[in-house]
C-alpha cells in the first residue's frame, strides 16, 4: 500500500530556521497543491476570520479584539485546515463500492482523510462488508428505530467534537436530553477537562481569565506544557509582540520546541526578506515529564521565602493561604528537585522572573492536563497567580489554551455529561419538559459502557472517536459491540471503519461552505479560548448537493425518534438559525441575552468571566489556595515516561502529511524520541526499530512494534511519540483524578529491539 506510515529514513537535522517563515509558506502551498485547491483555496483563505467570513476550523486562539487588522488572519495550521476541508477530492459511492471496510481498516488515518470529502449518506452492509448508499429519510428512520427500541435512554451515547457550532451543539444536547439522557461525552473529556475541574473548584469558573488584550499588558508570560508553534501557531504572533516590547517569556516543557525559541511571521515582508526571526523564550526549562507540579511548587516556595506576595489581595480575595504557605514551607528542596528534574537554581531563575513582573499570565495545554495529578498541577498554577494578585487585573491571569475552534463554546451551550442546575432549569422553562438530572457518561464511561453492553447506540457529531480515544484496541472492540454507530462527518476517518451491527456515515456541510435553509443563507457562531463569541458564514459551494447541515441532521434524527418531535419545533429552528440563538438566549439568559443583536458587534461579544472581575463563584465566595503534595513519579528500573505529541503536519487526529519539519522528521510517523543516553543504555542506536510496551496496574499487554528510535533533546528517562499511533498504549482506566482525562502524557513503558518480523 502507498499509505504506510513509513520511516523517517534520515537522521533528523536540527531545524535552525525560525518557526513560521518560508517553511510555513512552502508547507501551506504544498498542502494546497495536494488537495487540488490552489486557486479556490487562496480565495477561501481571504475569508478566514474576516467580517462576514467564516471562523477558522483550526484552533481556538482568538482574533484581534474589536475587528481585523488585515486580510490575512490565518496561520499555517489555518491554511492546512481550510484547504483540507475545501479540497477538490471526493469520496463517492463508487469509492465505497471499490473498497471493503476490511480494506479501509488497514489504511492509515492520513490516507483515509486524504481521499476527500464525503458526498452522500452511506449505510454499512455486513453481507458485502461495504458501505452502500442510503437516503436521508431511511437513515433517519434507522436511527429512530434503534433509539426508540432501547429499554433505557441511557443506553444511547451522544458524542461531540469541538468543531461543532454553538447552534448545532445546542440542538444536539436538546435532542439527547429530550430523549432522556445526559450521556454526552465530548473531546473536552480528553483534553482540557482537567482545566475546567481545577479552575471551577478554586476560582469558580472553568475557563481562562484573560483576554487577548491582556497579552499586550503582561510583563511576564509563562508557557507550561504547551507547544503553540505546532498546535496554536497564531499564538506565536501574540508572543512575538510581547517579546518585542520586552516582556519576559518563561517556557517549561520537556522538549525544546522551535516555535518557542524563534518565530518569523510569514506576513511581515521585511522580516521575511532578512530571514531574521524574533526570539520568543527568555528562559527555557526542561522538566521531567510530569514534573511540573513540583517545579511550580518550587517557584511558590521562593516567592513566599522572599515575601514577594500581594498581602492586600490575599487578605481580601482569598481563603486557605496560611495552610498553603505552611505546606510549602515544609516541602523539601530535595523532593522538589528530584521530582521536577530541575535544579534549585533553575527554579530560582524562573521565580525571579515572576517576582520582577507586575502582571503575569500563565498559559498551559495538554502537557499538564493529561496526567493523573493534572488537577492539582493546574491548581498549583492558580496558587502561584494568587500569591501576587495575578488574577483579575490587566495583563494577568490563567490561560488554558484550548484546541478545537469551538470546544469551549460547545460546553457553554450545554454539551456536558454533568449539566449545571441553571442549564436544566433553563431547558425546563424554554421547552416545557423535565430534563434528566443524573450525571451521564464521559468519554471513559462511554467506552466502558459499550464494552460491557450498557451502551448500544453511538452517535458522533464530528470528531474521530475511535482514533482520539485511549486504549485503541479495547475502544474499537467496544464500539463494534454496538447495535448502531453513526458518524456525522465531512471526511472519511478511522471511526468509520469500526462499525456496529448497523452503521451510518452522514456527510455534513463544512464551516467553509454556504448553508442555505428555508429562510435563506445561515450563519453560525463559535466561542474562542477567551470567551469571545462571533459569527461564521461559509462562502464556498457545498462539496455535494446531497450534504445537510449539522442542525438539519440533528433535527432529522429528532423527528424520527421523538413522538411529534417531543413538542419542539425542529423545522422552525433549522429554517432560521436565529431562532436557535433565541432559544439559547432564553435558556441561558445570563450569558446569551440579545444573542442575535450582539453578534453584530465588530469581533463579536465577550461572554464575561466572574474571576476576571474578581467575583469568586466558590462556596467561600473567595479564590481558594489549595494544598497538594508532590507525587512520587519514580518508575521501576528500565521504565521510561512516554508522552504523546502531535507532529507539525497534524491537527488532532487529522494528519495532513507524514512530516514534522521542526523536529527534522520526514516521511514517517512510527517514531519514538529518546534521550541519547537512554538509547545507549539499552544498546540501541539511532534508527533502530523497537517494540514498545506500556505498564499499568491492570497488567494487560499493550504493545506497538516497528517504531524507529530517534535521539532527541529530551530529559533522561523520558520519551515522546505521535498520537494516535501510540494511543494503543494508554489504558482506558488510567486517567486524571477527578477529571477522568486519559493520562496520555504519562505512559510507563519499556522498549526493546524489534524482532525481524516486527521491524
Amino acid at each position: 500500500m502507498s499509505d504506510s506510515n513509513g520511516s523517517s529514513k534520515d537522521k533528523p537535522a536540527p531545524y535552525d530556521h525560525p518557526a513560521g517563515g518560508w517553511g510555513a509558506l512552502k508547507a501551506s502551498g504544498r498542502v494546497a497543491l495536494q488537495q487540488k485547491t490552489l486557486v479556490k483555496g487562496a480565495l477561501t483563505l481571504l475569508r478566514v476570520n474576516q467580517p462576514d467570513g467564516f471562523d477558522c476550523p483550526g484552533c481556538a486562539w482568538p482574533e484581534p479584539p474589536g475587528g481585523h487588522s488585515s486580510a490575512f488572519e490565518f496561520c499555517e495550521n489555518g491554511v492546512k485546515a481550510v484547504t483540507w476541508e475545501a479540497t477538490g477530492k471526493r469520496v463517492t459511492n463508487d469509492f465505497f463500492a471499490e473498497h471493503a471496510v476490511t480494506d479501509l481498516r488497514q489504511r492509515s488515518g492520513h490516507w483515509l482523510e486524504d481521499q476527500g470529502r464525503l458526498t452522500s449518506p452511506m449505510r454499512y452492509d455486513a453481507t458485502t462488508d461495504r458501505y452502500v448508499p442510503v437516503s436521508w429519510d431511511d437513515a433517519f428512520a434507522l436511527i429512530g428505530r434503534h433509539l426508540r427500541g432501547l429499554d433505557d435512554p441511557n443506553r444511547a451515547i451522544f458524542y461531540t467534537s469541538g468543531r461543532t457550532s454553538n447552534e448545532a451543539a445546542f440542538l444536539y444536547q436538546l435532542l439527547a436530553r429530550r430523549f432522556g439522557t445526559n450521556n454526552m461525552p465530548d473531546c473536552s473529556n480528553m483534553c482540557h477537562e482537567s482545566s475546567g475541574v481545577a479552575l471551577s473548584e478554586v476560582i469558580g469558573v472553568g475557563k481562562g481569565t484573560v483576554t487577548l488584550d491582556d497579552f499586550a499588558k503582561a510583563d511576564c508570560v509563562f508557557i507550561v506544557g504547551q507547544n503553540p508553534g505546532t498546535n496554536h501557531p497564531r499564538m506565536l504572533a501574540t508572543l512575538q509582540k510581547a517579546s518585542k516590547r520586552g516582556a519576559t517569556i518563561v517556557t517549561m516543557n520537556p522538549l525544546v520546541e522551535r516555535g518557542l525559541v524563534e518565530f518569523l511571521h510569514p506576513q511581515q515582508p521585511v522580516a521575511m526578506l532578512t530571514g531574521r526571526g524574533t526570539p520568543i523564550t527568555s528562559l527555557y526549562f526542561q522538566p521531567m515529564i510530569g514534573g511540573d507540579l513540583a517545579a511550580l511548587k518550587g517557584i511558590c516556595k521562593i516567592v513566599l521565602e522572599r515575601n514577594a506576595i500581594d498581602h492586600a489581595f490575599i487578605d481580601g480575595h482569598t481563603a486557605g493561604f496560611h495552610e498553603f504557605a505552611e505546606d510549602v514551607a515544609h516541602t523539601e528542596w530535595s523532593q522538589i528537585e528530584a521530582q521536577s528534574g530541575l535544579s534549585r537554581g533553575d527554579i530560582q531563575r524562573a521565580a525571579e522572573a515572576y517576582i520582577r513582573s507586575e502582571n503575569s499570565i500563565v498559559c498551559w495545554a495538554m502537557g499538564l492536563t493529561q496526567h493523573k495529578h493534572a488537577v492539582p498541577t493546574i491548581q498549583m498554577i492558580v496558587n502561584l497567580l494568587l500569591l501576587r494578585g495575578n488574577i483579575g487585573k490587566p495583563g494577568a491571569g490563567a490561560c488554558p489554551v484550548r484546541g478545537h475552534s469551538n470546544v469551549q463554546g460547545d460546553r457553554t451551550v450545554g454539551i456536558t455529561e454533568r449539566p449545571p442546575a441553571a442549564l436544566l432549569e433553563g431547558l425546563r422553562k424554554t421547552f416545557g419538559f423535565d430534563p434528566p438530572t443524573a450525571h451521564g457518561h464521559d468519554t471513559v464511561d462511554a467506552i466502558n459502557a459499550m464494552a460491557e453492553g450498557r451502551g448500544n447506540v453511538f452517535i458522533g457529531l464530528g470528531g474521530n472517536f475511535a482514533a482520539a480515544t485511549p486504549d485503541s484496541a479495547f475502544t474499537q472492540d467496544a464500539m463494534a459491540k454496538c447495535d448502531l454507530t453513526v458518524h456525522i462527518s465531512t471526511k472519511l476517518n478511522r471511526s468509520h471503519t469500526v462499525t456496529g451491527r448497523d452503521a451510518l456515515i452522514l456527510p455534513c456541510l463544512g464551516r467553509t461552505e454556504r448553508d442555505v435553509q428555508a429562510t435563506g443563507r445561515q450563519r453560525v457562531t463559535v466561542e474562542d479560548s477567551m470567551s469571545m463569541v462571533h459569527a461564521s458564514v461559509g462562502k464556498n459551494a457545498p462539496a455535494s448537493n446531497d450534504l445537510l447541515s449539522e442542525p438539519a441532521i440533528i433535527a432529522g434524527i429528532a423527528k424520527a425518534t421523538l413522538d411529534d418531535g417531543g413538542g419542539i419545533d425542529w423545522d422552525g429552528m433549522v429554517a432560521d438559525y436565529g431562532r436557535i440563538r433565541e432559544k439559547i438566549g432564553q435558556t441561558l439568559p445570563g450569558l446569551f441575552h440579545d444573542y442575535n443583536a450582539r453578534i453584530e458587534e465588530p469581533g463579536g461579544f465577550y461572554l464575561g468571566n466572574p474571576a476576571h472581575d474578581r467575583q469568586w463563584k466558590t462556596q467561600a465566595s473567595k479564590a481558594l489556595f489549595t494544598v497538594h503534595a508532590i507525587p512520587d513519579l519514580n518508575l521501576p528500573p528500565g521504565q521510561l515516561r512516554l508522552m504523546t505529541i502531535r507532529s507539525h503536519d497534524q491537527y488532532n487526529t487529522t494528519v495532513y502529511d507524514n512530516h514534522d519539519r521542526y523536529r527534522g522528521i520526514h516521511n514517517g510517523r512510527q517514531v519514538i524520541f529518546l534521550n541519547a543516553d537512554d538509547l545507549a543504555e539499552r544498546g540501541l542506536k539511532y534508527g533502530d526499530r523497537v517494540t514498545i510496551e506500556s505498564h499499568f496496574p491492570d497488567n494487560k499487554p499493550r504493545v506497538v512494534a516497528g517504531f524507529e528510535a530517534v535521539s532527541y533533546d529530551i530529559p533522561r528517562g523520558c520519551a515522546a511519540g505521535y498520537f494516535p499511533e501510540l494511543n494503543p498504549l494508554v489504558s482506558v482506566d488510567s486517567y486524571a483524578d477527578r477529571s477522568k482525562t486519559p493520562t496520555s502524557k504519562f505512559i510507563p513503558i519499556t522498549i526493546k529491539p524489534a524482532s525481524d518480523s516486527e521491524a
